[in-house]
């Protein structure tokens, strides 16, 4: 940018959780903040959820430039990054990310593959957990089929089910049909969802690490921001990094208001096994299919 001060720019967004959805929450305190301080600097307009665009449509739009920044998991631009599943599997807090160069690596690899940036993650430490119909016998899941997303299709597979991908607004009517025994989801949201009704257990332990971020179009951030802009919405970022213990807390009030809903706590026969299973296999998935495998797993798999 020229040393002129550039005017006021609004930023056209949307976000792939609704907006009654857990997960949307950060990013609406992001906007409130953003709109009240940004005043003359930065202003976000919000465009809507998945009614306005749908989740697995976001990814293009973002690289296109057709919305400004998104409210987005890398899980729904998979096809364009296959790498952006790292972000899920990684147990390695996002701090140290930003300290040990993951973090640049994989904005240089939205950079490149997608016209993207990454501003960084809404939450950290979360996990996914197994929900479903029928109890699994010891830690095989054979002849069930449950929801799916790329980043845990491999993990399901290895646990001899049938995993199908079904978009969030069509999972509780998949339950009610039997068209899918059970899905996988994050520790929180499924009240948001519905999804308890048809719900009988969840399987413990959680795995993975729930990743939601903030992602902004590249031309956007190079070419029509300054730098007093731009970190601006890095200290926003930062206000959302420094915050991730609430997430916690609402995790361990959502464990409960499962239990007293009657949702039974189901432990598979080998917990370690269980988790590494679902490790393995996703690292496996991300070095077969992407040149900066070694790199990510120097960088993201240091804590497994």
């Amino acid at each position: 940018m020229s040393a002129v001060q550039a005017a006021e720019v609004t930023l056209k967004a949307v976000s792939v959780f609704n907006q009654d959805a857990f997960f949307f929450r950060q990013f609406n305190e992001f906007m409130k903040a953003v709109n009240e301080e940004g005043k003359g600097l930065v202003q976000i307009q919000f465009v809507g959820g998945p009614e306005a665009m749908p989740p697995f449509e976001v990814g293009s739009a973002l690289r296109s430039g057709v919305v400004d920044i998104a409210n987005t998991t890398a899980v729904f631009h998979a096809n364009l990054v296959p790498e952006g599943l790292t972000l899920t599997v990684t147990n390695t807090p996002m701090a140290e990310l930003r300290k040990n160069g993951g973090y640049e690596l994989m904005d240089k690899i939205h950079r490149e593959k997608a016209n993207m940036v990454w501003l960084g993650r809404t939450t950290d430490g979360l996990k996914y957990h197994v929900y479903a119909n029928k109890k699994p016998e010891g830690n095989s899941f054979s002849g069930m089929k449950l929801r799916s997303v790329p980043v845990y299709r491999a993990f399901f597979q290895s646990l001899g089910a049938t995993p199908l991908q079904v978009p969030p607004g069509e999972v509780f009517t998949a339950l009610e049909r039997g068209v899918v025994d059970g899905y996988g989801w994050p520790s929180v949201g499924i009240f948001d969802l519905g999804w308890q009704e048809k719900t009988k257990y969840r399987v413990e332990p959680g795995f993975y690490n729930v990743e939601v971020s903030l992602f902004m179009n590249q031309d956007t951030w190079e070419k029509k921001l300054d730098d007093k802009q731009r970190e601006f919405l890095k200290a926003q970022m930062a206000k959302i990094e420094a915050n991730y213990a609430k997430d916690h807390e609402l995790a361990a009030a959502e464990e409960k208001r499962q239990k007293d809903f009657g949702i039974e706590m189901v432990p598979v026969a080998d917990g370690a096994a269980f988790v590494k299973q679902a490790n393995d296999s996703a690292w496996a998935a991300i070095e077969q299919t992407s040149r900066y495998g070694k790199q990510l797993r120097e960088k993201f798999g240091a804590n497994q």
